[in-house]
């Protein structure tokens, strides 16, 4: 009788690691763009709440 070694089979483990590095990938282009335009969101903010005017109700008659 041979003895056979079986070899481990690493294709979910390189699948796995891919997906991670993929993943990493994404989130650190996804927080650069939004450093990036931190600046410009806070001065839409800043101009909606300057345009924010509340109209009182007045009589008209």
């Amino acid at each position: 009788m041979t003895e056979e070694t079986k070899e481990k089979d690493y294709f979910v483990l390189y699948i796995a690691l891919t997906a991670a590095v993929f993943i990493g990938a994404l989130l650190a282009v996804k927080s650069s763009e939004n450093d990036k335009f931190a600046p410009i969101k806070a001065q839409l903010v800043e101009e909606r709440n300057l345009m924010d005017i509340r109209v009182t109700k007045q009589d008209y008659e």
